[in-house]
């Protein structure tokens, strides 16, 4: 059996984007037998969907999942993947070509972790605008030295991103079971379509704490992630602020942490005291934080409103 299932959830791909993530796998100094490739195709329209060739590869498959959404397709690669190590790479990820070989070695040489990312290199496709550099963590790049870890949920500095994120089976069953045993139906954390929701991987990686396991970053596992220019432009920005401050406190609710209560009055002018010393593309990020609070505050209080019975 293989040592790692490999799984590309992609929908409605950048062609080129997806040539180059496979062709670095196909690069990988782990020997193909060691692992299987699975490329979800997550409802990609007809006229998007993938066409790579996987032929290099026999150990290789498209699946079809038909459930819109990056959460279903992630569900979709867990139950037919076949290895102990799982491996998500996105379909503008770019690996190192011994990604796969270090991924190994942390699996075996660090038991007591039961996920982990590296680091993530931005692939600009245009030089980006200096003003953007200080809201690329957002865009998942990040580049550090030290290797860090922890086995409390939410230590900064140690949550593994989406990108590159290896996990042990049994944290990646954890996470299957949760969703089916309706754990998780409340909300949905991930992107769906154009929705610009997120932070499944942080959900699926923290399932490791659960289990008594840790999570880390590691300084050894490198990957470019691949960015058009419109990522880096302000409308996306604001757009994709809104949707990580609303889908991390619904995840906060998710793992039981404490979230914050609706803005008072005295609360609201503060925040737009701290609106008006702000200017150009840092006012309207803030706003866009402040916006998805509140959005994040409406879909909460629309859940615990009682239902209406009929007279």
């Amino acid at each position: 059996m293989s040592e790692i299932s490999v799984i590309t959830c992609t929908h409605n791909p950048r062609p080129g984007y997806l040539a180059e993530t496979v062709d670095a796998l196909a690069r990988q100094t782990l020997a193909l037998d060691r692992w299987e490739y699975l490329l979800i195709d997550n409802a990609s329209s007809p006229e998007r969907t993938p066409k790579v060739d996987l032929s290099w590869h026999s150990q290789a498959r498209m699946i079809r999942e038909e459930k819109l959404g990056l959460t279903p397709a992630r569900l979709r690669g867990i139950r037919e993947a076949q290895a102990d190590l799982l491996v998500f790479v996105d379909d503008d990820n770019v690996l190192d070509l011994n990604f796969l070989e270090e991924a190994l070695r942390v699996a075996d040489k660090k038991p007591f972790l039961g996920s982990w990312s590296g680091q993530c290199r931005g692939g600009f496709e245009e030089p980006p605008p200096e003003w953007t550099r200080r809201y690329w963590g957002s865009l998942a790049i990040r580049e550090f030295d030290t290797d860090t870890w922890s086995n409390v949920d939410w230590v900064p500095g140690t949550l593994p991103c989406g990108a590159g994120l290896c996990v042990r089976r049994e944290v990646a069953q954890r996470y299957l079971a949760l969703h089916e045993n309706g754990h998780r139906k409340r909300f949905q954390l991930d992107r769906t379509g154009d929705s610009l929701i997120s932070s499944g991987d942080h959900d699926l990686a923290t399932c490791a704490c659960d289990l008594g396991m840790g999570v880390a970053r590691i300084s050894a596992l490198k990957l470019t992630h691949l960015i058009p220019p419109e990522r880096l432009t302000l409308p996306y920005l604001v757009r994709l602020t809104e949707g990580i401050v609303i889908s991390s406190i619904l995840l906060d609710l998710e793992h039981g942490a404490e979230v914050p209560s609706a803005r008072g009055f005295v609360g609201q002018l503060a925040d737009q005291l701290r609106l008006l010393q702000l200017r150009g593309p840092q006012r309207e990020i803030l706003r866009a934080t402040y916006r998805g609070r509140a959005k994040a505050m409406k879909i909460l209080s629309d859940r615990r409103a009682p239902t209406a019975r009929p007279l």
